[in-house]
């Protein structure tokens, strides 16, 4: 049987023999809605991941499924149209498998981003919140079962699971093109239902401003890989118990696409900053 290590490096293997040109650098995984930021991408190579070995395949609305390499911002990038998400029914090494892949292929900085639900009362549909830290409520951690020291450490330390330099500098970029940012906690839960407003008073209250079914996985494992994490979210929808409107996934895709200018602006020149 194959062990996790020999899949990862048939995937990586066959990646490297399907590039164009350098390596990337760094690595962006697009959210629900932020599709789009990887048409910013210029000198393309698209590879559909039902061509990768290996690869899961997104089974979500919105999600394209798909790698591509090419530059943004001067940079050899590699950015995931479509994620893995755990209540599609993939287990967390289904849902991390491509940020070991990243590792492998030398990559050491990682771009996440997602669409959110806000419980901070300061924040409005459409805004784009800074990742600090982050609450795991998934009822599996992608590192349980055997470690093996080639991806990581057995007990990686999670002190800093996103960079603060790149928040410093991601800050500094936003100041300079006057756009509007947020930071806070994201707190990360299996879905696919959207919160009820008791839930998202529970997830207020133990410290979170935004929750989504996403990205806790991914930063994980990045962490344990030793990659530097710079992570984003993009407001979609409110909750609470003074909330009454009823989301749905459509207005959650149509309230990220409204905030692709800032998104755009905002990755665009940090990843030529980084």
């Amino acid at each position: 049987m194959d062990t996790i290590l020999n899949l990862i490096n048939q995937t990586a293997d066959y990646l490297r023999s399907q590039m164009e040109g350098p390596a990337p650098e760094l690595a962006i995984i697009l959210g629900t809605g932020l599709g789009p930021l990887g048409e910013q991408i210029t000198d393309r190579k698209v590879i559909k991941y039902e061509s990768i070995p290996n690869f899961p395949v997104s089974t979500v609305e919105g999600h394209s499924g798909q790698l591509i390499f090419g530059k943004l911002g001067g940079k050899n990038v590699v950015a995931m149209s479509g994620r893995f998400h755990y209540y599609e029914g993939y287990d967390m090494k289904q849902v991390t498998f491509p940020v070991r892949v990243f590792r492998a292929l030398g990559i050491q900085k990682l771009i996440v981003s997602n669409a959110a639900g806000g419980m901070n009362k300061e924040f409005k549909v459409g805004d784009v919140m800074i990742i600090t830290d982050h609450i795991n409520l998934f009822p599996e951690n992608p590192l349980r079962g055997k470690n093996f020291n080639e991806l990581g450490p057995r007990f990686p330390a999670m002190t800093e699971p996103y960079d603060l330099r790149f928040i410093e500098l991601a800050d500094k970029i936003a100041d300079e093109k006057q756009l509007r940012v947020m930071h806070g906690v994201y707190v990360g839960t299996t879905g696919p239902t959207f919160e009820t407003p008791a839930e998202y008073e529970y997830f207020r209250v133990i410290g979170g401003d935004a929750v989504g079914m996403s990205t806790v996985p991914e930063v994980i494992v990045a962490v344990h890989g030793g990659m530097k994490v710079f992570g984003l979210s993009v407001i979609t929808d409110l909750g609470g118990k003074d909330i009454k409107d009823v989301p749905s996934h459509e207005e959650v895709q149509a309230a990220a696409v409204r905030a692709q200018p800032t998104v755009v602006a905002l990755v665009s020149e940090l990843v030529a900053r980084m």
